[in-house]
């Protein structure tokens, strides 16, 4: 067996509807991730800076972040902080991140700002994952994490217009892939907030399947309720109460992504 460590990987988690459950995915997946030994970084792009509370980093730790990283160019490294949880890292955001839009509309190269950011980690294999949790809209942030990711995954709530935003999103990766990423691949798409009771989760579930075969993942992610209590205590569902649905469902989630992640491996 080869003593060569895996390269690193970025994987943007994105969706512009909001309420997906795209921020919960990122740490929850995250911490995942670290449980079995895969040191991972979280990247902060959404202006709300929710990923940052739910791994527990307050506003009065976030002395740099992804604005400065865009929008100054300061060194990604001096974003970064490490969290309470082994092996997982930040680097974090604040409300300043939403007017990075029109701060960078004149720059050279603007959605490459965050790729560039990225060369020395990626050189250095600093880490195995990089999790870019997006903000809910297509915007310059959004394409800088989709020009910067090697793959993407994509949180689907099982409601009646959990498609209709889909296909905005998969239109944009197409012209990301053809104009400025062409290594993007599709990593997967989750269900979340999958009741079983409801016969509509079922025939949401049922027709994403349908139209997406294989890169959806088996794994769903139940409503459950101490999924959405754990962010208003600073942590992951996994720290919070690692024995609930919620959690074995994001280890059997972290799971899938690791085989997938090998399969490209070795190709």
């Amino acid at each position: 067996m080869s003593d060569t460590p895996e390269k690193m990987r970025i994987i943007a988690v994105a969706n512009q509807k909001g309420g997906v459950g795209k921020t919960t995915t990122t740490i929850n997946l995250a911490t995942a991730l670290c449980a079995i030994g895969k040191k991972t970084l979280i990247l902060d792009l959404d202006p709300q800076g929710n990923a940052s509370t739910g791994v527990g980093v307050g506003h009065a730790a976030r002395h740099t972040t992804t604005y400065d990283v865009l929008v100054r160019q300061v060194p990604l490294a001096k974003s970064i902080v490490h969290t309470s949880i082994p092996g997982l890292h930040l680097a974090p955001a604040e409300a300043d991140l939403a007017g990075a839009e029109l701060e960078m509309a004149n720059v050279a190269r603007r959605s490459h700002r965050l790729k560039d950011a990225l060369e020395v980690l990626r050189k250095n294999n600093d880490y195995a994952y990089i999790l870019i949790d997006c903000p809910p809209s297509l915007n310059v942030l959004t394409v800088n994490a989709l020009t910067a990711a090697d793959a993407l995954l994509v949180p689907l709530q099982c409601e009646f217009f959990a498609l209709e935003g889909l296909s905005q999103l998969l239109r944009t990766v197409d012209l990301v892939r053809g104009n400025l990423n062409p290594r993007l691949e599709i990593q997967g798409l989750v269900l979340t907030m999958y009741d079983p009771r409801n016969n509509l989760s079922k025939q949401v579930s049922d027709d994403v399947r349908a139209h997406f075969g294989d890169k959806v993942y088996e794994t769903v992610i139940p409503r459950n309720v101490r999924v959405s209590e754990a962010p208003s205590f600073g942590k992951p569902v996994l720290i919070y109460d690692h024995m609930c649905a919620g959690s074995k469902a994001y280890m059997k989630l972290a799971s899938e992504v690791i085989r997938r992640e090998n399969k490209v491996r070795a190709l």
